[in-house]
């Protein structure tokens, strides 16, 4: 049977043998953190994976260097400090996101900017200004079709899409016929800017706009 001053050396043995294995442990940082700072091989891959840019926003042409995974929103919120444009659900449901891209209006949080190389974009601030604004704009404060206004960036440049899209002839899923011209109706209205959610629920209002500025009595 060990004496209980066998049992004293053993915890005497265990201690000393679990600081040398944390002094051990700890030493490679310590040498890591005396060291001077070198750009890992991560960071130098990183930083020459950058990609250039080149569009056109709002009339003016604009260059930027970018991670290739930014998105446009991104870059125009971020970059080009374009913060017209709102980031709503950042999954391209809510429409808060919308620009105007060749003619098009598309979820600017659901593509990259480097897709848009050479592309004309139009944001919010591209439409109108408060002394000057837009015809679409005076009719969303002339119908309070603001509401809280988050939303109202990527609604009045929906907005202006719809209409061209109309004036093109483009059907819609609730066209009654494919081969007339589609009708200013309040379900082609609304079936168009169905992607574009507003939480305050000023639908009608926006309805109401759009058609104003369409030239149907509102």
């Amino acid at each position: 049977m060990k004496s209980p001053s066998d049992f004293e050396l053993s915890r005497r043995k265990l201690l000393a043998g679990s600081a040398a294995s944390v002094a051990l442990t700890a030493a490679p940082s310590i040498v890591n953190a005396q060291s001077p700072a070198v750009p890992s091989e991560v960071a130098i891959a990183e930083i020459s994976a950058l990609s250039k840019v080149s569009f056109t926003v709002n009339g003016t042409a604009r260059g930027l260097t970018l991670d290739p995974r930014t998105t446009l929103l991104d870059a125009l919120r971020e970059h080009l400090r374009l913060t017209g444009t709102k980031k709503g659900c950042d999954h391209g449901q809510c429409g808060a996101c919308t620009v105007i891209v060749g003619g098009r209006r598309i979820n600017s949080c659901m593509t990259l900017a480097v897709m848009h190389e050479g592309e004309r974009i139009t944001t919010i601030e591209g439409l109108g200004t408060p002394d000057n604004m837009h015809p679409m704009q005076a009719a969303f404060v002339k119908h309070d079709g603001y509401q809280c206004g988050y939303c109202t960036p990527g609604q009045i440049c929906s907005a202006v899409a719809v209409l061209d899209e109309i004036k093109a002839g483009i059907p819609s899923h609730v066209s009654a016929d494919l081969n007339a011209p589609p009708q200013l109706s309040n379900a082609e209205l609304r079936e168009r800017m169905s992607g574009n959610i507003c939480r305050c629920g000023a639908y009608s209002n926006i309805a109401e706009a759009i058609s104003e500025v369409a030239g149907r009595p509102a």
